[in-house]
């Protein structure tokens, strides 16, 4: 069953892990979809995967070497998509960064960088699509949080106060567009087998494993199943909301 045929979709950061994977099962339930990136060579593969998933000889794809962060930059793509596209149904805000540190010894720059790929981003590609969204009367809008968004973490205050802020922003614009039939969600992982996690050690591992009840960090096709949910109609009378994929570990 292909759940948006006939849908276009874009998602930031799509290029890899989540992103990549949401992208992916996207195309393979129909949607065309365009991926933001930042990294030639990445966006290049996830191109040609996404191809190779088409279902429908009219699905679309295509990359987009972007910074999210820079609002004319956004602007400007999302303009060049719109014009050829005409409409966009679905939009995924995945693109994010971790640059830890504790707060005494964390740079001015490490905070900016962080807020800006991680949360302005989010109002950069929201503040362009809710018009035509608003015109179309319909729309999903997916947010991808994180845990550390709901609980804090010691040395990741710039990490954890963009995807707290990402939560208050998803529920206050899920407030302003429903009336418009444009549903705006949150999907937050948890620990989840990325390049980002990758670098943990072992023991850190273990650790993280001891506090999930599911006893295994999640892989991204975990992700893309709620993501996927969330932008079909299966979820119609769903907005406003935070989903935890993190196996239990918040409750």
């Amino acid at each position: 069953m292909q759940l948006l045929k006939g849908k276009k979709a874009i998602v930031t950061g799509g290029t890899s892990g989540i992103g990549r994977e949401i992208a992916l099962l996207f195309a393979k339930n129909g949607a065309s979809v365009a991926i933001f990136g930042t990294n030639p060579d990445r966006a290049s593969q996830a191109l040609a995967e996404l191809e190779s998933a088409k279902v429908f000889d009219d699905q679309q794809f295509s990359s987009h070497l972007i910074d999210v962060s820079q609002f004319k930059s956004v602007e400007e793509e999302l303009k060049k998509l719109l014009a050829d596209w005409k409409n966009i149904d679905i939009l995924v805000n995945n693109a994010g960064i971790t640059k830890d540190n504790l707060l005494l010894r964390m740079s001015e720059e490490d905070w900016d960088s962080v807020m800006g790929i991680n949360l302005k981003s989010v109002f950069n590609t929201c503040k362009i699509l809710t018009r035509p969204m608003m015109k179309a009367q319909s729309g999903k809008i997916i947010n991808i949080t994180s845990v550390i968004g709901l609980t804090g973490n010691a040395g990741q205050v710039n990490y954890a106060a963009s995807k707290s802020g990402m939560i208050g922003f998803t529920k206050s614009l899920a407030k302003e567009l429903a009336s418009r039939g444009i549903c705006v969600n949150c999907v937050a992982p948890g620990y989840i087998q990325t390049p980002m996690t990758e670098k943990l050690t072992d023991q850190i591992k273990e650790g993280i494993l001891q506090n999930i009840p599911l006893k295994r960090i999640g892989i991204s096709s975990d992700i893309a199943q709620a993501v996927l949910f969330l932008a079909s109609g299966m979820s119609d009378y769903i907005t406003g909301q935070v989903i935890t994929v993190d196996g239990g570990m918040v409750m």
